[in-house]
């Protein structure tokens, strides 16, 4: 068997897949029917949850000098046009701004890494060329998913080539990162349920130098990265990561018709080109199920979110770093059946529940943009008048979009059969994060008396048993147990206070995706079940 893993589709959530994998030492292919990374525009910001996913891949400080300079605000604009002053303007700090605030933060409430402003078609080649670098990934480009059948050892595939010819592939599990129209998924026959093409717009990549540099909103800076605009196309311009492109999004009848709306948008004399124009429909989807025994679905394959909220392609980066320890996992030989049968359990509730923080943050747009009227740019007291009420309704709802730091850290596995799970919890919040160590929740960022971020010492391979604050009870049992079950683990010993003040317990089990599997005071009573529990058995 050639590969253990048969990856399809290479964007960011099936490069991100392949990358871990193959550090994990797994072998595996990753087909793309593409040719080569496109120059179309998709996602736009890695969330912070993602960024400290990467910094674990070593690749945090690769993804920031490729995208926006770290000294531009992140500011979010309603506007009638650049050149008027803004009817809403929410301030949100640079990625240096932000990192200020992280590095004077001891309570937990803050990420280890602040966001980062990357376009798609910056971090695919970058992902790609990565991918390409470890010696366990084949990536293979012009070669298109045709079909799959599965038998109790694996999967045999069936892809064709450039040159139009067939060939069969084999491998022990396959997973289709293909995106919204996966053609994985449709040959599982697993279906997506929920709101489709609830409207559709158009978006235009524009190739702009001066725009930038030139913004005049409120008369200056006026520096941001996203402009909506208060008009009936329900406009919407985004900055990209070189600063010289733009996309605007709007309803509007043609493609051509996109090019008058930008010189509206931007209100001034400008050079530029109109490199792309698409339609796309906006979705509030999820898949049935992530799985077909040994096929998995990840990314926009099973759950469709309006970008709203930012929750696409992070959403697809936590279920490749999900289902990628597992897999290796099973193919190292130490994780039992419930290691695989708890990726569906796990990230489908987080696909469900970030397809709600959509719908939440949507409503909110939708409900400001409600309030145009045709009068909004006259200069009339009824004009003023349609003004200031588009401003106050859309002041609190356009946060509902910006700001989802709940959504992105604070999500944890309910019911998860590889979780000591306890009853109740904290409850699910879109934006507000409060730190916990909850079984099932990622473990919140600390520093440590030295400097160094908790996190960073946390290995990523294998369990890791944090002992805080000089605990001295004897955990060498579970230790055992969890060597008895060929699983690896480490035993970190923190004596610092300041983990043990925010963690709130002595005891701390991790898996490698840093997520909490047990915590106590004592040493647990039954080492054994625990191990057993936390390795899938």
């Amino acid at each position: 068997m050639g590969a253990q893993v048969l990856i399809v589709g290479a964007g960011p959530v099936g490069l991100t897949l392949a990358i871990d994998l193959g550090r994990r030492g797994i072998r595996c292919i990753l087909l793309e029917r593409k040719k080569a990374p496109e120059f179309q525009p998709k996602m736009e910001r890695c969330n912070a949850r993602t960024m400290e996913m990467y910094r674990r891949l070593g690749l945090a400080e690769r993804i920031r000098a490729a995208g926006l300079r770290a000294d531009v605000p992140m500011d979010v604009y309603i506007i009638l046009s650049m050149i008027e002053p803004p009817l809403v303007h929410l301030a949100y700090p640079s990625v240096s701004d932000a990192r200020r605030e992280i590095a004077a933060c001891t309570d937990g409430t803050m990420p280890l890494e602040p966001y980062q402003l990357i376009s798609q078609y910056t971090l695919e080649p970058l992902l790609k060329s990565v991918a390409e670098s470890i010696p366990n990934v084949t990536v293979r480009y012009s070669c298109e998913f045709i079909e799959v059948a599965q038998d109790s050892q694996g999967v045999t595939v069936t892809a064709r080539k450039s040159d139009g010819a067939t060939e069969t592939l084999r491998a022990a599990y396959i997973v289709g990162c293909d995106g919204g129209a996966s053609a994985v998924r449709k040959q599982l026959g697993i279906p997506l349920r929920g709101d489709g093409n609830l409207m559709e717009l158009r978006q235009a990549l524009y190739r702009c130098d001066e725009l930038f540099d030139r913004i005049p909103i409120g008369g200056g800076p006026g520096k941001g990265r996203h402009y909506h605009v208060a008009d009936d196309r329900a406009s919407f311009l985004i900055m990209q990561d070189s600063t010289k492109h733009f996309t605007l999004h709007a309803t509007v009848g043609s493609d051509e018709e996109m090019k008058t709306q930008f010189e509206k948008v931007v209100g001034i004399p400008i050079k530029y080109e109109m490199l792309s124009c698409n339609k796309w429909r906006q979705n509030l989807l999820l898949a049935d199920r992530y799985r077909d025994r040994r096929a998995f679905l990840a990314g926009d394959a099973v759950h469709l979110v309006i970008p709203t909220g930012g929750l696409g392609m992070n959403t697809g980066v936590g279920d490749a770093l999900d289902l990628s320890w597992k897999l290796a996992a099973t193919l190292q030989g130490w994780g039992g059946p419930n290691i695989l049968i708890s990726y569906e359990i796990e990230r489908r509730q987080i696909g469900d529940r970030n397809v709600g923080a959509s719908r939440y943050a949507s409503t909110g747009r939708r409900k400001w943009r409600s309030q145009y009227g045709a009068n909004i740019s006259d200069d009339t007291p009824e004009g003023q008048a349609t003004r200031d009420n588009l401003a106050r309704v859309a002041s609190v709802e356009q946060r509902k979009t910006n700001e989802m730091i709940g959504a992105e850290l604070g999500y944890r596995y309910v019911d998860s059969p590889i979780i000591d799970n306890m009853p109740g919890g904290p409850e699910h919040l879109f934006r507000e994060y409060h730190p916990t160590t909850w079984p099932g929740a990622r473990l919140p960022h600390v520093w440590l008396d030295n400097g160094t971020p908790m996190q960073d010492r946390i290995p990523v391979d294998g369990f890791t048993l944090l002992r805080l604050a000089g605990s001295k009870a004897d955990t060498s049992g579970l230790e055992r147990a969890l060597h008895d079950r060929g699983a690896p683990v480490t035993v970190l010993d923190v004596p610092d206070a300041a983990p043990r003040a925010v963690y709130g317990y002595n005891f701390i089990l991790l898996r490698p995706d840093m997520h909490i599997v047990w915590r106590g005071n004592d040493a647990p009573s039954d080492a054994a079940a625990l191990a057993a529990t936390a390795t899938g058995h």
